[in-house]
């Protein structure tokens, strides 16, 4: 094999597994999400704002993902930390809040 060809197969391998593992993180945070968050942010209850709906996200930081990421761990207005479940791991708080920004606002970059 040349190195270009060898190269190419490379990268085309490894775009293959980012999709992969993207993909997996995504399937991990609505899992997740449905476990823990959707039951306040799928109807709003406490004002929370509802995943897929834009409008009510309007208004908040642009640094979307880092933001959302600590309000999730750390907890924000009457959200509770980890949305009130002690036993979520970082990781899975962490994926249902990337989830749920991909969800909600699918067209916006992500940190």
């Amino acid at each position: 094999m040349r190195l270009p060809t060898i190269l190419a197969a490379g990268v085309v391998t490894l775009l293959g597994t980012t999709a992969q593992a993207t993909e997996q993180r995504m399937q991990e945070g609505k899992e997740a999400y449905e476990n823990t968050c959707a039951g306040c942010h799928q109807t709003g209850v406490m004002k929370a704002p509802r995943t897929r709906e834009q409008a009510d996200w309007e208004g908040r930081s642009f640094l979307w993902d880092s933001v959302l990421v600590e309000h999730a761990e750390k907890g924000y207005l009457a959200m509770p930390p980890q949305g009130g479940d002690d036993g979520a791991s970082r990781y899975d708080v962490r994926a249902a809040a990337e989830y749920m920004a991909t969800i909600t606002h699918p067209e916006l970059p992500h940190d």
